[in-house]
């Protein structure tokens, strides 16, 4: 088993910037893919950032490159997501989600995470 709890979410104006963690118990971190994703209102859950293990390969879905960086600390089983220049299409519920497997693209396929941290909640303000 793993648990993920996620902090950092807030309120932030557009164009500002905010820092999520996820911190991972429960299983060697290094070898677990961690994944970021996102839950707008009335939308369905959407891949946001993922990042390998001790490989340290990451991937973006299209709407953050450039903008969001993922990045992980193996000493404190945490796993972080910067997110800059926000926009208020960013708000959203953002989980943080652990895989045992996955290669490539099949990393943003969010039927590969079994496990799931309880959101936290992103608000941006134009």
């Amino acid at each position: 088993q793993v648990q993920l709890v996620e902090s950092g979410g807030g309120l932030v104006q557009a164009g500002g910037s905010l820092r999520l963690s996820c911190a991972a118990s429960g299983r060697t971190f290094s070898n677990l893919i961690l994944g970021w994703f996102r839950q707008a209102p009335g939308k369905e859950r959407e891949f946001v950032a993922s990042f390998a293990g001790s490989g340290g390969s990451t991937l973006y879905a299209d709407s953050v490159k450039g903008r969001f960086t993922i990045s992980r600390d193996f000493a404190k089983s945490t796993a972080y997501l910067q997110m800059s220049s926000l926009k208020p299409e960013d708000a959203a519920v953002y989980y943080c989600a652990a895989a045992v497997y996955c290669s490539g693209d099949g990393c943003s396929d969010r039927h590969r995470y079994g496990y799931w941290g309880q959101g936290t909640q992103v608000t941006v303000s134009s």
